[in-house]
């Protein structure tokens, strides 16, 4: 095979974005965007670190990345109440509100008025841990959005950064123990003009 000319640098950059991950940890973030997909029960919010040394990470590792399906990876899913009653929908009343507040307690004189729209531009704290993963009988290990907080406590020094997370499936010895789920996640994403959802 003949080599190509740009090699060194695709290889370089390649090595880079597989290897470069986010520490677990609390960080001060900005929401570039919100989707609502009300018919299939959920918000996608799309965001970016906004201070400290990782500032700008997730549109960095998108720009740098080489895949023709790359996806802006700053993105949570968060499932709307239903209303129902039901103990799973106590759980996910419970997540949106931590949401809500975080977002009202970061933004002096921001007061959620239940139009998603306003969140772009507003400044969250949110903790990353990370987790583990069974992914087509490979066990994986990555950081991922955990839970909003407001901006004040994130700098207080009195928050915790999350635990180490095994989902079902994951075996830290390395064997497989079942296939993954088929339940929804949070995936990649964005909503800003230049970076697809």
């Amino acid at each position: 095979m003949k080599p190509y000319q740009s090699y060194e640098k695709d290889a370089t950059g390649a090595r880079k974005t597989a290897t470069e991950k986010l520490p677990a940890g609390i960080y001060i973030c900005k929401i570039l965007g919100v989707k609502l997909e009300e018919d299939k029960g959920f918000l996608k919010v799309q965001y970016d670190i906004e201070e400290g040394e990782h500032k700008g990470f997730f549109k960095k590792q998108y720009d740098e990345s080489k895949d023709e399906n790359k996806k802006f990876k700053g993105l949570a899913t968060i499932w709307l109440p239903k209303d129902d009653g039901s103990e799973k929908d106590a759980v996910t009343r419970s997540i949106f509100a931590k949401w809500t507040t975080a977002l009202e307690d970061s933004n002096n004189g921001y007061k959620w008025d239940w139009d998603e729209t306003k969140w772009k531009g507003k400044k969250i704290a949110l903790a990353f841990g990370e987790v583990g993963k069974n992914i087509d009988g490979n066990n994986i290990k990555y950081t991922e959005c955990r839970w909003p907080l407001s901006v004040e406590y994130a700098k207080s020094g009195k928050a915790k950064v999350p635990e180490f997370k095994a989902y079902p499936g994951y075996n830290a010895t390395g064997a497989a123990q079942n296939k993954p789920s088929d339940s929804f996640v949070n995936v990649s994403g964005s909503t800003a003009e230049e970076l697809p959802f």
